[in-house]
């Protein structure tokens, strides 16, 4: 069993319980796999106009980051993967035994484009705009998923 880092990095706290709820569920499932580090990024005061504020949420995301971070942000513009193509993709990711894959999900109003131009990868769960905690539960299901279609576990079904 592997335990290769993975980072998974979102501005705000998931408020309502299910978001929470989903998340937990997901990130006990991954952890079996990976050791994930879950970091979360203070959002900025809603006061704020909207530019300031995704300007100083992607200050604070850049500020957290490590040279040891292959960043990827989820970005509605970015690049849509099937969930095989996904594992694969993790998998590419992961060979690298000195970087850890770092997932990005901005706060409600996106990312700063700061934070896009220092990803590696853009990748998107399809055309549409998720809120940014759907987003984060998306992505923990998709990992775990990509997880379980490295293994040949039953999980995914054609």
């Amino acid at each position: 069993m592997s335990l290769k880092p993975l980072r998974i990095m979102t501005v705000g706290r998931p408020h309502a319980s299910f978001w929470k709820d989903a998340s937990a569920h997901y990130l006990e499932r991954l952890s079996r796999w990976r050791q994930v580090t879950d970091t979360v990024i203070r959002d900025s005061d809603p006061a704020l106009p909207v530019s300031r504020r995704v300007e100083d949420e992607g200050k604070r995301i850049l500020a957290a980051l490590t040279p040891q971070d292959v960043v990827v942000c989820l970005d509605e513009k970015g690049r849509s993967m099937t969930s095989r193509e996904f594992s694969r993709f993790l998998d590419g990711l992961s060979s690298d035994a000195t970087r850890r894959p770092c997932f990005i999900v901005g706060g409600p109003f996106g990312l700063h484009e700061s934070v896009r131009q220092k990803a590696r990868h853009l990748i998107a769960f399809g055309p549409q705009t998720l809120p940014h905690e759907l987003a984060r539960v998306v992505l923990l299901e998709q990992l775990y998923r990509a997880e379980t279609l490295l293994r040949n576990m039953p999980y995914h079904h054609d």
